[in-house]
């Protein structure tokens, strides 16, 4: 009997384990096809109106971690070239005392972005989020998105299915920072499969409003 249960656990596992690398190939295979050929360099994208900076970790004391801080850089690049319009920043506001919109709109301004060209997404807790809420919340049709580069596909594949025409810029300069870069790009491989989960699901964001006008005034400022 002991035999028997044992066999069965193992070939359960098995299975399991196969499903799930057949998954995570399925979900590379899906993100890599949809952004394939609308990746660019901040020199080489073409211009969109909306930059959508999608946030990252922000340290106790509200300063951007450095992964955050080199997207922010990005979307700083691409208004001064006259690449976008508009910065869309989009992150974690769940609790009162974290704040990645805040921290993000913060940096920028810091560093001589008008306010007025800075709309904040303080419900993009996740990259589908971000997405799916640009694109209903705050009418977002067509955008660059700015991440890093093992991101990249990622975020531009949803964007582009819940409706944003995107191209995207990824950040490469954090790569220095060894241990968390390879870290997130070991999490990217199940990343991937939430995400084609999400769009099958065609899930609603975790908040849903109504449509916001800032990106919009932001434009026309």
């Amino acid at each position: 009997m002991i035999r028997i249960w044992f066999r069965r656990a193992v070939v359960a596992g098995a299975l399991s384990a196969a499903a799930a690398v057949l998954a995570m190939a399925v979900g590379d295979l899906w993100v890599r096809a949809e952004a394939h050929g609308r990746v660019h360099s901040v020199a080489s994208v073409p211009a969109a109106p909306v930059a959508l900076v999608l946030g990252a970790e922000v340290y106790p004391g509200g300063e951007p971690s450095p992964f955050l801080a080199a997207r922010l850089e990005i979307a700083r690049q691409l208004l001064a070239a006259g690449k976008v319009r508009a910065i869309l920043v989009s992150g974690d506001h769940m609790d009162w005392g974290y704040n990645e919109p805040g921290a993000m709109f913060q940096w920028l301004v810091d560093r001589g972005v008008p306010s007025q060209r800075i709309v904040l997404d303080h419900a993009g807790f996740d990259t589908y989020d971000s997405c799916a809420r640009a694109r209903r919340v705050f009418g977002v049709g067509a955008a660059i998105v700015v991440t890093q580069s093992y991101h990249i596909d990622r975020a531009v594949a949803l964007c582009r299915r819940l409706g944003v025409d995107a191209t995207g810029v990824g950040d490469d300069t954090v790569r220095v920072y060894r241990e968390p870069w390879l870290h997130s790009v070991v999490r990217e491989r199940g990343a991937v499969v939430k995400a084609l989960a999400d769009v099958v699901s065609r899930r609603d964001p975790v908040f849903l409003g109504p449509l916001e006008p800032g990106v919009e005034a932001a434009l026309n400022s």
